[in-house]
This record gives C-alpha cells, sequence and structure tokens, in this order.
C-alpha cells in the first residue's frame, strides 16, 4: 500500500536526516505532517446552487473522504451573498488517508500541470504550508467528459514544525517539488 511507503520512508530516513540536520536529541522533536486540508471556494455557488453538489462528489473523488459544506459568516451584499449561504466545501485527511492524498498528489497529480516548474516555497511563518491549485482536472480520478466547471482548490499542509525553515525541510523530504531559485 502506498500509504506504508511513506510512513516507513518517514521513519527510517525522513526522522534520522531531519534529527542530524536540526541537532534534535529526541525522536519527538522532529516534525511531522498532522493532517492536510483540502479547500474550493465556490464563490459562483451564490447563483449555481447545483455547483457545490458537483464539487462535493469531485473532492470527495479526489481525497477519498466525503467534503462538509462550508456557509458563509456574514452578508456581503456587493457578492450577493446572505449569511449561511454554501460558499465551498472541505476535507481534513489525516492518518493513512493523508498519506495516500499526499503520495498521489506527489506522484501522480502535480507532474500533470502543464508546464510545471515547481511550487513555490513561501510558508506561513509557523511551518505550515499552502498550495494554491488552479484546476481539479490534474487528479486521476475526476472524468474529464463529467467536468462542467474547472475549479481550483488550496492544499494546506499542517506539521508540528516550530519554524518556516523546519517545515520546508520536512514538506521537501517528502517529495513537494518546490522551485529551485527560491529561498
Amino acid at each position: 500500500m502506498a500509504t506504508d511507503n511513506l510512513i516507513k520512508d518517514y521513519r527510517e530516513r525522513i526522522v534520522p536526516q531531519l534529527m542530524k540536520q536540526f541537532g534534535y536529541t529526541s525522536v519527538m522533536q522532529v516534525p511531522k505532517l498532522t493532517k492536510i486540508v483540502v479547500n474550493q471556494g465556490l464563490g459562483a455557488a451564490t447563483a449555481d446552487k447545483k455547483l457545490i453538489e458537483i464539487a462535493q462528489g469531485e473532492l470527495a473523488l479526489i481525497t477519498g473522504q466525503k467534503p462538509v459544506v462550508t456557509y458563509s459568516k456574514k452578508d456581503i451584499s456587493n457578492f450577493k451573498l446572505r449569511k449561511g449561504n454554501p460558499i465551498g466545501v472541505m476535507v481534513t485527511l489525516r492518518r493513512e488517508k493523508m498519506y495516500e492524498f499526499l503520495e498521489r498528489l506527489i506522484r501522480i497529480a502535480l507532474p500533470r500541470i502543464r508546464d510545471f516548474k515547481g511550487v513555490a516555497s513561501r510558508l506561513d511563518g509557523r511551518g505550515n504550508y499552502t498550495l494554491g491549485i488552479t484546476e481539479q482536472i490534474i487528479f486521476p480520478e475526476i472524468n474529464l467528459d463529467s467536468v462542467t466547471k474547472i475549479m481550483g482548490m488550496n492544499i494546506t499542509f499542517v506539521t508540528t514544525a516550530n519554524t518556516d525553515e523546519e517545515g520546508f525541510a520536512l514538506l521537501k523530504e517528502f517529495g513537494i517539488p518546490f522551485k529551485k531559485n527560491e529561498n
């Protein structure tokens, strides 16, 4: 199983590598990936209610877990948005499903992006990383014939790292293809 490979790789290769690189004295100090949050904001859902159901189905196919619908917290008249309207879908992946999704993202989906030269290496200051994807069709689970609208998504990698440097090193060891000329 793919998840076993990543978990085994983390324990046998990544942990010793990071311990040496950052001078940790205990295995418990080594940062780890705690969860991956996949979020799709659907502003167009205010006009087309069917869009939420379509996005839910596609995100369920991509992640293997049923997404929850997110609702607006307040009224914004310029966007024709009312409080309580559905405006997106999100999934939080942990443990096996998280590693399975990470494996598919790195090995299959990211290389399918047109003119792909790596992802930007800007972390949030606390060792977490958010990756923006403009098209859901890079995932092989999505049938191109059934796609009605191209939708993007944000994928957030939440780590236990204390600094961006530690988080970057962890994600780089997992195989996330960062651009060469940045950082």
